[in-house]
């Protein structure tokens, strides 16, 4: 179970990677020729004057390489998505004044659309992607969350142990890595507004982008105890509410800010919950 994390892990760097791993393998390349014109000029200053261009001519076929890389084969990243379903500004809503009722107020209200075609699978909803910190998401959300971390020696972005206040229950959990019931270490990386829900209320018509822009968005992620993130499954606030009520209030303001960010709706009895806890926040 674990050699299948580390290799999925490793699967998910190079899909992040590719362009350095190709640009590292066009460094080579560039190498390997101009070292072979070297090895066959005998004039010692001509030598001396093409091994001094050698980096010259590496970093030119690099930078160009990549370049053409990034203008033909862009980074799968995108902002969030906007209410007509297309890429968005990010940072639209964390630099809103509107309040969260207001927020709530000016989300559509429709029923729930049908989940054909939903699939549940990490890699289809891009996890773990990376984030600005040369982390894999549910790392960067593990450092943010827990206390008193531990990690790897020399990998700073595996933490090895930890300490959770979760959110949901309000209880402390003991993170280990690679522990647990589920290899989970007791702790997993819950969006708050279910895959299965974002789904169901709007998402059914994303691209591969846009899925992967909402999976990985820290906004929408908290680390939760594994036990109440099962417990929740695809929940909206209609039919689950974290167990700690003093958690409530952020918890459905974060669903508001997710749905307003990402274009999604709510459903009536869904509105009706999150109205009813805001309004005593």
């Amino acid at each position: 179970m674990q050699m299948q994390i580390n290799l999925t892990s490793a699967w998910g760097w190079a899909q992040t990677h590719w362009q350095w791993i190709v640009g590292v393998i066009i460094a080579l390349t560039v190498l390997r020729v101009v070292w072979a014109v070297v090895r066959k000029v005998e004039r010692f200053a001509v030598k001396a004057l093409a091994l001094c261009l050698v980096p010259v001519v590496t970093g030119l076929g690099v930078t160009g390489g990549l370049g053409w890389l990034s203008h033909n084969f862009p980074s799968p990243t995108a902002g969030p998505t906007t209410a007509s379903g297309s890429p968005g500004a990010p940072g639209s809503v964390e630099s809103s004044t509107a309040s969260p009722l207001d927020l709530l107020a000016a989300l559509p209200v429709k029923g729930r659309a049908p989940m054909t075609g939903y699939v549940s699978d990490e890699s289809f909803w891009g996890m773990w992607g990376t984030q600005p910190d040369g982390c894999d998401t549910r790392q960067t959300i593990l450092a943010r969350d827990l206390t008193d971390t531990v990690t790897t020696w020399g990998a700073p972005c595996y933490i090895q142990t930890g300490t959770l206040t979760d959110p949901y229950t309000g209880k402390t959990v003991n993170f280990t890595r690679g522990g647990g019931a589920n290899f989970d270490g007791g702790v997993q990386i819950d969006h708050v507004v279910a895959r299965g829900n974002a789904w169901a209320t709007g998402a059914a018509g994303w691209n591969a982008v846009q899925r992967d822009a909402f999976a990985n968005d820290p906004l929408e992620l908290l680390a939760v105890s594994s036990a109440a993130n099962q417990q929740k499954g695809d929940g909206d606030a209609a039919t689950w509410l974290p167990s700690n009520k003093a958690f409530r209030c952020q918890y459905v303001t974060i669903q508001v800010e997710v749905k307003t960010k990402y274009g999604l709706w709510v459903t009536q009895a869904e509105h009706d919950a999150i109205q009813t806890i805001l309004e005593s926040c």
